[in-house]
């Protein structure tokens, strides 16, 4: 199950009157919905039917908040059975790229993170994939090179690196 929310459609009346939905002028909102999401979350793993679940919010200022929330859910079974998905939409560039992985790292589990998604069927959207790998391994050699990571574990570091870059995503969605 995947969950994008704080997204205003279509706010622009006289370019939707002109050029119809989904024609580029919709912006981020900031709706509360955590209390909605946290009860729809709680009454599905209540009855032990929260299936994987990724949570995308527009609005950058919730990173927190969602990597907080996937904490509160994760059980038995599934390792990252929660995941706040990849920077999205307004976000999806360097700087919302870090906000959101630096949130997660902090708040979370980075290491089982599946990493960066896409919904497009396109062969230019690709790139996004590498772009964001590359930003991974900046934040994570910035953290080495700053003594936050010792060297001595760069074996890992290394496998959590290709986990998020590749195997995670296929494990989690049984590729």
């Amino acid at each position: 199950m995947q969950i994008h929310y704080n997204c205003m459609r279509n706010p622009n009346s006289a370019m939707f009157a002109r050029l119809g939905p989904d024609s580029g002028f919709d912006c981020m909102n900031n709706v509360n919905c955590a209390g909605s999401l946290y009860a729809l979350l709680d009454a599905l793993y209540a009855q032990d039917a929260l299936p994987r679940t990724i949570l995308y919010s527009l609005n950058p200022g919730e990173n927190e908040l969602l990597d907080t929330m996937i904490g509160a859910f994760q059980g038995p079974g599934v390792p990252g059975k929660l995941q706040h998905g990849s920077a999205w939409w307004f976000n999806d560039n360097r700087f919302g790229m870090e906000a959101q992985l630096n949130a997660l790292s902090m708040q979370s589990l980075f290491s089982r993170f599946v990493g960066m998604l896409t919904d497009s069927r396109s062969f230019v959207s690709y790139p996004r994939h590498d772009y964001f790998r590359r930003i991974v391994c900046t934040l994570i050699g910035r953290d080495i090179e700053e003594g936050k990571i010792p060297v001595s574990e760069l074996t890992r570091i290394g496998k959590m690196v290709e986990d998020i870059s590749y195997y995670n995503a296929k494990s989690y969605f049984k590729f």
